[in-house]
């Protein structure tokens, strides 16, 4: 249900976003409708529900904010012909072979990550900066599959870990000595940007019966470009102020999307559910800018936890009315582009803060329901933690 069961799936597991609902979940909920159909993500992360509505002959749409994913989605959903992967295969061994030539005296741009020595060893950090300026020289196509292999490489031979919620650093491995430069960890690394170059292009063979598009855009306004839906299916973020960027973030920087340590906050905070760096400071300025249909019952929790949070209390009381101010935005911008007769599903889950229960799945059906949708329902998809009060929701609804 999760990325987790992304992994092995040709295109689906090309880069790794946790919060990512599974290709499975995806394939599930479109399988029934005609070939041809029209399906709209309007929070594509990782382009999970283009691929999928291509794999299976419809036309996937999908929009995001966040640059970096929307050219992560784009060369997803991409045809790749023979001659550019041939093209790919050739390019992959001459970047290797010209990282390997680069020594240590060599001037080479490394992106501007606090203390990013804590994240990559000497010698894999060398390697990941000489794989950077070979592949400079490649681009189209063939060049944007090469840096998904290096992002791929990059996080394959990082300290950091991403399994909870608080990023935290492991000791390096594969140096003789901690801290030391070792000749083999950097051989290592330009090895696995071959391996991994290798089975990208691999994946990439295989076409796709239907075909996708993927677009830079706000979810809370219209996206242009978009065409009539029959169904959305989307995953927003959880109202659970997990930041989204901030596994992206060695992607952006070595890729280039990012730069000044600010950058990722301000990029989060015109995401919904946005929470990193500036993105919480600005919280304590914000303000509604129109009421939504479930204000009284918003007002209420968020009462509870402004009460009970302590000095935070306040802010994570702002932080969930704007993110259902932010969803019910959505909604609005969203509606017109559902067919008569098309249907809506949105994954979520709820959140506790305080122990004050967010319901937004009830939440989001009233919303649904004041805009005119009929059948609106809310069904239980999965226990989500240890946690007795989480779940996953399908919010769904057809426009009459």
């Amino acid at each position: 249900m999760t990325f987790r069961a992304n992994r092995g799936v040709g295109r689906h597991g090309w880069l790794r976003l946790t919060p990512a609902y599974g290709v499975r979940l995806v394939r599930g909920r479109i399988s029934h409708l005609p070939a041809g159909s029209v399906i709209t993500d309007p929070f594509s992360g990782t382009g999970t529900t283009p691929l999928a509505a291509a794999e299976l002959g419809h036309h996937g749409q999908s929009a995001d904010l966040n640059p970096f994913l929307v050219w992560l989605g784009r060369a997803k959903v991409r045809q790749y012909p023979r001659q550019t992967l041939a093209d790919a295969a050739t390019a992959a061994a001459d970047a290797g072979d010209a990282a390997a030539r680069m020594g240590r005296d060599t001037e080479l741009w490394q992106p501007n990550i606090f203390r990013i020595e804590k994240w990559w060893s000497p010698g894999a950090l060398h390697a990941l900066r000489a794989l950077r300026a070979a592949l400079d020289a490649y681009s189209g196509p063939a060049g944007d599959l090469l840096q998904i292999a290096l992002c791929r490489v990059l996080i394959s031979v990082s300290n950091a870990a991403f399994n909870h919620q608080s990023m935290s650093f492991k000791a390096a491995a594969g140096e003789t000595r901690p801290g030391s430069f070792d000749p083999a960890a950097a051989a290592a690394t330009i090895a696995l940007f071959g391996t991994e170059a290798a089975a990208l292009i691999e994946s990439a063979r295989v076409e796709l019966p239907g075909s996708a598009a993927v677009h830079e855009g706000d979810s809370r306004s219209v996206v242009p470009d978009l065409r009539e839906t029959d169904l959305v299916l989307t995953s927003p973020p959880y109202v659970n102020r997990m930041s989204y960027i901030r596994e992206l973030r060695p992607y952006m920087y070595w890729l280039r999307y990012l730069d000044r340590a600010g950058d990722a906050g301000e990029l989060d905070w015109r995401a919904i559910g946005g929470t990193w760096g500036s993105a919480t400071s600005n919280l304590r300025s914000w303000t509604p800018a129109t009421p939504t249909p479930v204000d009284d019952a918003l007002e209420a929790v968020c009462a509870r936890i402004a009460a009970d949070g302590d000095r935070n209390g306040p802010l994570l009381a702002t932080y969930v009315r704007k993110y259902h101010h932010d969803m019910w935005l959505h909604f609005q911008a969203v509606t017109p582009l559902v067919k008569r007769g098309g249907q809506v599903s949105y994954i979520v889950g709820n959140s506790t803060f305080y122990g004050h229960g967010v319901p937004a799945q009830d939440w989001y059906a009233l919303m649904l329901h004041e805009l005119g949708y009929a059948d609106v329902e809310v069904e239980v998809i999965r226990k989500r933690n240890s946690n007795k009060a989480l779940f996953e929701f399908d919010v769904r609804a057809r426009r009459p």
